[in-house]
């Protein structure tokens, strides 16, 4: 009997180190995943050694089983021994769970746990990263798709505001048309052309020197025939003063956003500035010249007007030959409200088609009879204005600049800062007669 259970014995040990010889080799190779062929023989090793445990059952009673399994490292280790690095293993060199420590303690004590962790840099796990522990018994399964179980720890991906610095913002373009100029000054003169008087003609060559002597109507002098006298043309001119305006808004914020939130100046910022930018268009087409409010194209005397005729196609176009023919300038932007653009995008012929190519189409691409379009809310709905935009000049005292203090009221106590955004800037039209108000309003 003895002879048998020790050769059952050595039988049970030499499968198991032949098994863990096959898990060794795959945890030093990159810790991959087994063969097909080394999980073949690792089940017929495991097989073979479980037999041989059922044979020393048999041969042996309760006590000698534990001390012939602890000697083989399999189950309770009655000789288990602590190593330096403070596991316990059986005499054949087999690790053992740890006694009065959690499965989870257990499972984050772990070696393989440990340097997983540092082989993870920010927590980031590679595809082919995986942590393998001793075989325990868990009641319920850790999942990371529930907030009561390993979900509750998963830390949501926080991205910021992904939509930029023009969120709510609108194109502004009409900075782009006109004409721009600076001043180091708080007042700019010009002058304004308000009317053209052009009498040029042919003249025939003098046939007498007399000089234009007769008296004519309301003390006015008489041409003298053969006189060979040039006709006079004129300007009529005016000195236009336009103060530079101050254009500013701010906002308050407390310092703990500022240091917490790096990414909230930038907003604020991008913010302030754009509301100066959206404000001085504004001020650009519809400014009454009251108050601080610049002296606009919609208010300044001298434009030119066109009622609405038969169609938006054809008031739009009639109100760009003002611009040549009486203005005598050529247009180079038309300015129209969404709403009204989409009414001309809109308009179909006798059989139903678009005249801009319908839902395939692009609309008007951008231009109208030849003439770039700049879509903008500063003009209102039913009215738009054609005309060249080049005779008007917006001179920049300052442009936009941020500041940012602590010195307003009591911020300073309450760790609040203000953040204020500023420019200076001053318009006027040179020539009015060549803009175009349009009635865009169906009669």
């Amino acid at each position: 009997m003895p002879s048998k259970i020790d050769e059952l014995k050595e039988l049970m040990k030499h499968h198991l180190l032949e098994a863990r010889q096959i898990t060794k080799t795959a945890e030093e190779d990159g810790d991959r995943d087994f063969t097909p062929e080394e999980a073949g023989q690792l089940r017929e090793h495991m097989a073979k050694a479980t037999e041989a445990k059922g044979e020393i059952e048999k041969a042996r009673g309760n006590d000698e089983l534990k001390k012939t399994l602890a000697d083989l490292g399999d189950d309770i280790a009655l000789n288990a021994k602590t190593d330096e690095d403070g596991r316990r293993r059986t005499a054949s060199g087999f690790e053992l769970p740890e006694r009065g420590k959690s499965l989870g303690e257990q499972f984050t004590n772990s070696a393989e746990y440990k340097g997983l962790l540092a082989s993870a840099p920010n927590g980031v796990f590679g595809k082919q990263q995986r942590v393998q522990s001793e075989m325990v018994g868990f009641k319920s399964l850790v999942t990371g798709a529930s907030d009561t179980s390993a979900g509750s720890l998963v830390q949501n991906d926080w991205r910021g505001l992904q939509v930029g610095t023009d969120v709510f913002q609108r194109p502004l373009r009409i900075r782009d048309v006109v004409t721009n100029g600076s001043t180091t000054s708080d007042t700019v003169e010009y002058v304004r052309v308000t009317s053209i008087t052009n009498n040029a003609a042919p003249v025939a060559e003098a046939t007498s020197s007399a000089a234009p002597t007769a008296p004519g109507g309301a003390g006015a002098l008489v041409n003298v025939a053969g006189g060979g006298y040039k006709p006079e043309s004129g300007l009529a001119l005016a000195k236009i003063t336009a103060p530079v305006k101050t254009i500013a808004h701010w906002m308050p914020v407390t310092k703990r956003a500022l240091s917490d939130a790096a990414q909230i100046r930038t907003l604020i910022d991008a913010f302030l500035r754009y509301g100066l930018e959206e404000e001085l268009e504004d001020q650009i087409v519809q400014g009454d010249n009251t108050g601080e409010n610049f002296e606009g194209i919609a208010t300044v005397s001298g434009t030119q007007s066109q009622a609405w005729d038969t169609d938006a196609l054809t008031t739009t176009r009639k109100a760009k030959t003002k611009v040549r023919t009486v203005g005598r300038s050529v247009a180079n932007a038309y300015l129209l409200n969404p709403a009204d653009l989409e009414t001309i995008d809109l308009l179909q012929d006798n059989e139903a088609r678009y005249y801009f190519g319908g839902p395939a189409g692009t609309g008007t691409a951008g231009n109208l009879w030849g003439v770039p379009v700049i879509e903008t809310e500063a003009v209102p709905a039913g009215t738009g204005y054609v005309g060249d935009f080049r005779k008007a000049i917006l001179w920049d005292r300052e442009q936009a600049t941020i500041q940012m203090t602590d010195s307003h009221l009591d911020f300073f106590v309450r760790n609040l800062v203000a953040i204020l955004a500023e420019m200076r800037a001053a318009f006027g039209v040179l020539q009015p007669n060549a803009f175009v108000e349009i009635d865009l309003t169906a009669a």
